[in-house]
């Protein structure tokens, strides 16, 4: 069984309408007069950062892929409950805390409370987070509303987290040192969109960050809404260290639209709405189903994957 098979079996047994039938990143339940939008990440040593990894970013970018759920529904962060899996290690546990410490403080965001426990010796270190945030006064999109014609858009630009990961796994390296601390920087301390989200979320027809990557994240909303999605790889953001250390040709935007880490927001929305903040639209949702890419008018063939899938 693999992860869509699992997850699959446990949307038979979601009954309650705040899980949105696991169609999206988060649970939106009614609150009074407002909403809670709620979320929960894991990050796992070895599969989502490496085992010689800054402790310090390691806590940090746990907070921000869970906030970057909330700003994809326009949320306001409330509080965090932190699951920790200590692995005896002092110093590495010190550093966790200072970096968890940056980013609450960062993010304003409190932690709240939680559980730890101890994975053992040799054990691979483990850790949850549940992100808690309040949605005032509008709708909070999902992934659920795509129509064909509308434009597909993203914020920021895509592909520098792949390509920090690149030079933090060794696998490339730059002799520019502005380059590799800023690829660097973007793979190891993501900043979730959290006001660009505020700003979006009641004009938009679908919104979720990028987090498996570009490609795989555009066909989840196209899934969700019964449309296909048209991206268009020439338009993809990409940024000038990207450019410098990785190259803008085919293979090169591929590798960023299929990197994931991104934490920009994707969204989709009627071409005709005024949307107030800088974006770049990828693409357009048409009918049909899938997902499909061209460049420069030329067709092109979908890759093998399209981003990072959990076995």
């Amino acid at each position: 069984m693999n992860e869509r098979d699992f997850i699959e079996r446990l949307k038979t047994i979601v009954t309650h309408p705040a899980a949105r039938g696991l169609l999206d990143d988060t649970a939106m339940m009614p609150f009074g007069r407002h909403k809670l939008v709620m979320t929960h990440d894991m990050m796992v040593e070895g599969v989502h950062f490496l085992p010689d990894a800054d402790p310090a970013d390691v806590a940090w970018k746990l907070v921000a892929v869970n906030l970057s759920d909330l700003a994809a529904k326009g949320a306001k962060p409330l509080g965090l409950l932190l699951g920790y899996g200590r692995a005896n290690d002092d110093d590495w546990d010190r550093a966790f805390v200072e970096g968890l410490k940056q980013a609450i403080e960062r993010f304003a965001v409190p932690l709240l409370g939680g559980d730890t426990v101890s994975m053992g010796h040799g054990n691979a270190r483990a850790f949850g987070l549940t992100a808690i945030g309040e949605a005032k006064g509008h709708i909070v999109p999902s992934r659920c509303n795509a129509q064909a014609g509308h434009a597909v858009y993203v914020t920021g630009t895509i592909g520098d987290a792949w390509a920090g990961l690149q030079i933090a796994s060794g696998a490339l390296n730059s002799p520019d040192m502005d380059i590799t601390a800023t690829l660097l920087t973007a793979h190891n301390r993501p900043t979730p969109q959290l006001e660009n989200g505020r700003a979006l979320s009641s004009l938009v027809s679908t919104m979720m960050d990028v987090s498996d990557g570009l490609l795989l994240d555009a066909s989840r909303i196209a899934d969700a809404s019964g449309v296909r999605i048209e991206i268009d790889m020439a338009e993809i953001p990409l940024s000038p260290a990207f450019k410098q250390l990785i190259g803008e040709n085919d293979i090169a935007r591929m590798s960023a639209a299929t990197g994931g880490d991104d934490y920009q927001l994707l969204l989709t929305a009627s071409p005709e709405t005024v949307l107030p903040i800088a974006l770049t639209c990828v693409g357009i949702c048409r009918p049909g189903s899938g997902i499909g890419l061209h460049s420069h008018g030329e067709r092109k063939n979908l890759p093998e994957n399209l981003g990072f899938v959990h076995s």
